[in-house]
């Protein structure tokens, strides 16, 4: 361990390696802080850029690339309730009350402060157990990538335990949307209404942008307000940089280490990545959380959940990547590509036989998750000033930003008409209290679930018990369930201790 830390602190600390990373966090705030682009989407815009680097240097830029646009998307969920990366929609649910109520700042610094945590607990755990961490992983076929993907809409029951019932329906709604386009098995179009646009399916990115940021522009412009009050009102208080007390980040410690573990256990598993680990992340808190009742309104602890797991989930997603050329994720298979260009075996033996490798990812995530803290307090202070501008104007500014970001994904003018109807639809569940993060959460497992339980029903030949009867999946799929059923027991479960 200790021969690994010195090899990849001697590549990082090159001059010129330093100055690349340097430059790749950057990017990389400033790309997950954008509306529309994703972590994935980051590291293909600075592929280009590792063409001409050396392999080993390459891969610890677009390492830094990566990780830091999962901390930039955390900025604008918290001061506009824009995810920048779908793993920051669920820092909206606590990031963005704190930024209404005149705590940007202390949001921002809850949300530095954990990404780089939860990175750092990942880098060391990546070096430390990779081989052994990537062996397990190999233990999820098909029946266990559904059970966790399902345990991730089991998320469903806690999102808004006073409404319940509406809240599945919007994740049943999620899910619906999920099959729209060309059946992931068969390669038949569904629900496409003879729309070319449809048959690639309901993109999340251009839903995600209209339910999260184009919904708050139109409450904010129905709120009765006179123009002159609501100029003089939207600024300076909005506006404090004071960043939290190390008082109030130890308060969060615990929060902060349960959810780092966790995103780097997530990470590992092929194809479940930061979005998944987020949400879980977040779930899980409301579950053991002392005042549940508070997650959602502004507290810290929904914060440090949602950004310490997406962070973490980067690291863990290089696990089966090094170990066993196994991408973890899509921006983890766009670096693979990378190092397949510059002729690099990706193997079981890449790390026994070039360990500079490891070395240098190691390295990377080590020094990236330090500088980042320090450029995104600089680029969220600069997003910050934009909280200054009456809204007057800055909701129009939201609205072009959210439209860029919905065109940008695809060059198509059908993901800003996707992006505009997500947002009516958004406004309609907000006035009817239905739950806009459910509906985007079945969006984004339902296709997972679907086209995993569907390759573990052909592998054991249509035979349901053998897929919920093994180990690993029956021990999921139990949690699943408690969390899906507990809910609706719990307030009969109260009434009992009650009348006792």
């Amino acid at each position: 361990m200790f021969d690994l830390f010195l090899t990849g602190m001697k590549i990082v600390f090159t001059p010129s390696t330093f100055l690349l990373l340097v430059a790749g966090t950057v990017l990389g705030v400033i790309f997950g802080a954008m509306p529309g682009v994703s972590a994935s989407m980051a590291v293909a815009l600075a592929l280009p850029f590792a063409y001409a680097m050396d392999p080993i240097i390459a891969i610890a830029f677009l390492v830094s690339v990566y990780c830091a646009s999962i901390t930039g998307g955390g900025i604008t969920a918290i001061l506009f309730r824009i995810p920048g990366t779908p793993s920051s929609a669920p820092t909206t649910f606590d990031g963005y009350p704190m930024a209404q109520r005149g705590e940007a700042g202390k949001a921002l610094g809850f949300s530095l402060i954990a990404s780089a945590f939860g990175g750092l607990v990942a880098a060391f755990a990546m070096a430390l157990i990779s081989p052994q961490l990537a062996s397990v992983a190999l233990q999820f076929g098909p029946s266990e990538l559904f059970a966790v993907s399902f345990l991730g809409l089991s998320v469903l029951s806690c999102l808004d335990s006073d409404n319940i019932v509406k809240t599945l329906i919007s994740g049943l709604l999620g899910l619906l949307l999920a099959c729209v386009g060309m059946d992931p098995m068969l390669g038949i179009a569904r629900f496409t209404w003879g729309s070319s646009t449809l048959l690639s399916g309901i993109e999340m990115i251009p839903v995600m942008i209209g339910l999260f940021a184009v919904t708050e522009v139109l409450k904010q412009t129905g709120k009765p307000r006179k123009v002159d009050q609501a100029d003089s009102t939207s600024g300076s208080s909005k506006t404090n940089t004071v960043l939290p007390s190390f008082k109030e980040v130890w308060a969060t410690k615990t929060t902060m280490v349960r959810a780092s573990i966790l995103g780097t256990v997530v990470g590992i598993l092929p194809g479940a990545g930061a979005t998944i680990a987020s949400f879980l992340s977040y779930a899980i808190e409301k579950k053991v959380s002392k005042h549940p009742e508070k997650l959602g309104t502004g507290i810290p602890d929904g914060i440090v959940a949602s950004e310490a797991a997406n962070n973490a989930a980067t690291g863990g997603s290089m696990v089966p990547l090094l170990s066993l050329g196994i991408p973890g994720g899509n921006a983890a298979a766009i670096m693979m590509t990378a190092l397949v260009i510059k002729g690099v075996q990706v193997g079981p033996m890449l790390v026994k036989t070039q360990p500079d490798y490891l070395a240098s990812v190691f390295g990377s995530m080590f020094l990236t998750n330090i500088i980042m803290v320090i450029v995104a307090m600089g680029v969220a202070k600069v997003f910050a000033k934009i909280l200054s501008v009456p809204y007057s104007i800055l909701g129009p500014v939201i609205i072009m930003m959210a439209a860029i970001g919905a065109y940008a994904l695809n060059n198509n003018t059908g993901d800003v008409a996707l992006m505009a109807g997500a947002g009516i639809i958004g406004y309609m569940f907000v006035k009817l209290g239905y739950n806009s993060a459910a509906l985007v959460l079945g969006l984004v497992l339902g296709q997972m679930c679907e086209s995993n339980f569907r390759r573990a029903y052909t592998l054991t030949n249509g035979s349901l018990a053998q897929i919920f009867t093994k180990p690993i999946t029956a021990v999921i799929m139990i949690c699943c369930i408690v969390m899906l059923v507990y809910p609706f027991v719990k307030p009969l479960i109260v009434k009992n201790k009650k009348t006792a």
